[in-house]
């Protein structure tokens, strides 16, 4: 099993920056890749940004934060980052950090599946 805890979010300011970050826990000495997911209001979950293990990952990213957004991980310290530059009021949601068992992250991953953190609340306004 993995723990994930995300860091505080924020309420900034279009065009601002923010960085996230989790932190993994437990079982971790295995194979497993992480991603980034976000919950606006009335509206279902969806993947951001995942990266596949291994020191050289394959990073993925939902178009709409495509050159703003970027996923990052410290492998050592088993920390996942998401820096969230150029902001927008359409951002504004509650991200979620994720990891699953095995190498592949797809953006298509199973919402049911893997493990989660327990969200923090990033507000964009205009």
């Amino acid at each position: 099993q993995i723990h994930l805890q995300e860091s505080r979010g924020g309420s900034v300011r279009a065009g601002e920056s923010l960085r996230l970050s989790c932190t993994a826990s437990g079982n971790t000495h295995m194979t497993y890749c992480m991603g980034w997911f976000r919950e606006a209001p009335g509206k279902g979950r969806e993947a951001v940004a995942t990266i596949d293990a291994g020191a050289d990952g394959i990073r993925r990213y939902v178009d709409s934060v495509k050159g703003r957004f970027t996923i990052s991980q410290d492998r050592p310290e088993s920390t996942l980052v998401l820096q969230m530059d150029d902001l927008k009021p359409e951002d504004t949601a509650t991200y979620y950090c994720a990891a699953r068992y095995g190498g592949y992250c797809p953006l298509s991953w199973p919402i049911g599946r893997g493990y989660w953190g327990r969200g923090t609340q990033v507000t964009v306004s205009s």
